[in-house]
């Protein structure tokens, strides 16, 4: 296996792990959906619930995960991982900026400290991925 293969498959392993997660425990993910998307708040863009978010975020991932598996479709799927990466940065300030608010709590504030700066490794990562 190729060192091009290889780290495909772990991210794709990442991906899918993940993906699962968001169906476990959505109420983990949730947290990350911003509030000017979401029907659960007052959000003038919102067409789904915070949970549905959670969930379609969860099935991008199972394909992403199957697309880098690939060889014939890793380029788009790396493409779209990355461009899936960057767009979650929105949803981990959201959060942190929630945490940080008069109800966020000393928990929030350290989980949400830790996953924004995680997106940047992974968006490397996925581009590097395009071949």
């Amino acid at each position: 296996m190729t060192r091009q293969n290889t780290s495909a498959a772990v991210m794709a392993a990442l991906l899918t792990a993940s993906a699962v997660n968001h169906f476990r425990n959505p109420r983990f993910y949730n947290a990350v959906v911003p509030r000017s998307i979401s029907t659960d708040t007052d959000g003038r863009l919102g067409v789904m619930t915070r949970r549905q978010w959670t969930h379609v975020s969860g099935v991008l991932e199972v394909a992403a995960a199957a697309g880098l598996l690939l060889p014939t479709t890793r380029r788009a799927a790396a493409t779209g991982t990355t461009l899936m990466y960057v767009a979650f940065i929105a949803g981990h300030l959201s959060a942190l900026q929630r945490a940080f608010g008069p109800r966020g709590s000393d928990k929030e504030k350290a989980i949400h400290l830790a996953r924004l700066p995680l997106q940047l490794p992974l968006i490397r990562w996925a581009w590097s991925l395009r071949g």
